[in-house]
């Protein structure tokens, strides 16, 4: 099965947001109000209770969405120099279709389409949005030996990995791996351009990646970022800034909360509305203050 349910992003105007990824991602918003203080304070984010949200869903109909909150930036934030959630990665079709679409929007693209090295079946290119928020956009060409890849059934369709950046990768993935229950997928040094060019240094320096899974369903990414980068700033008492959590179903969660309750911001609660569609739902702060939002099966 796949675990992704979705992603929370921070925007400083939620009617430009909405419309902006409506009008260039085709995403239609299924939900919107105010988030509710017990939901909120699960975030350990009480002061976020009462900002207006929307929940958007991608034009194919996969139930994983994207949730926009209406919040004050922090001068000090600058994407991709940072630990926590750094990007959500969605399929595409065809990347090269896509790309002359960004070429007409609001998005900056900051990585044009370029195959991955060593890896034929993955098309990405990288956008940024108005509010900092970076987002791939990926054609899928074939699965890989170790992995099921989602084919896009639209033009852009749905997330399918979350990328988080740390600064211990073997650490972040050793509580991953024995606080949620995920596997390791793989490891690999690659060129990307996107965090040489974020911290100042030669476009050739290779970065070391590393994925997370379940079953064959890889959905986390996490980078290891050099020593220049830092705890990502924000407003006490509100969400992190740029992609804030990523909220995913976990089937044996009953199970990942009892015994690992001392990561548990509140205890499990029960949520309404399309993302958690009456179900338990509780957030872990894991290693760099990062914010996983679990939902029970």
């Amino acid at each position: 099965m796949k675990l992704l349910r979705a992603a929370t992003l921070n925007v400083r105007d939620l009617n430009r947001s909405e419309a902006l990824y409506r009008d260039w991602l085709f995403y239609r918003t299924v939900e919107s109000g105010v988030l509710a203080r017990d939901l909120a304070c699960s975030w350990g984010a009480p002061d976020s209770a009462g900002l207006p949200y929307v929940v958007m869903q991608p034009e194919s109909g996969a139930d994983i969405y994207l949730r926009l909150i209406q919040d004050e930036p922090h001068p000090d934030y600058e994407a991709l120099k940072t630990y926590g959630w750094a990007a959500i990665e969605i399929c595409v079709d065809d990347v090269l279709k896509v790309n002359e679409r960004m070429l007409q929007s609001p998005f900056k693209i900051i990585g044009p389409p370029r195959e991955l090295d060593g890896m034929p079946a993955i098309f990405p290119m990288q956008v940024q949005g108005p509010d900092d928020e970076i987002v791939y956009l990926t054609q899928i060409r074939d699965d890989l030996p170790m992995y099921d890849l989602p084919r896009a059934t639209s033009l852009i369709d749905r997330q399918f990995i979350h990328v988080c950046a740390v600064s211990d990768l073997q650490g972040a993935l050793n509580w991953c791996q024995n606080v949620l229950g995920l596997s390791f997928g793989r490891d690999m040094d690659i060129v990307y351009t996107m965090l040489a060019n974020a911290f100042g240094v030669p476009f050739e320096e290779k970065f070391t990646i590393a994925t997370l899974t379940h079953a064959r369903d890889v959905f986390f990414e996490f980078d290891q970022l050099p020593p220049a980068a830092g705890p990502r700033p924000g407003w006490k008492g509100r969400l992190p800034q740029g992609v804030s959590l990523s909220t995913i179903v976990l089937p044996d969660f009953r199970e990942r909360v009892r015994e690992h309750a001392k990561w548990l911001i509140t205890p499990p609660t029960v949520h309404q509305g399309e993302i958690y569609q009456g179900k338990r739902a509780a957030t872990m702060r894991g290693p760099d203050g990062i914010l996983f939002e679990l939902v029970e099966l």
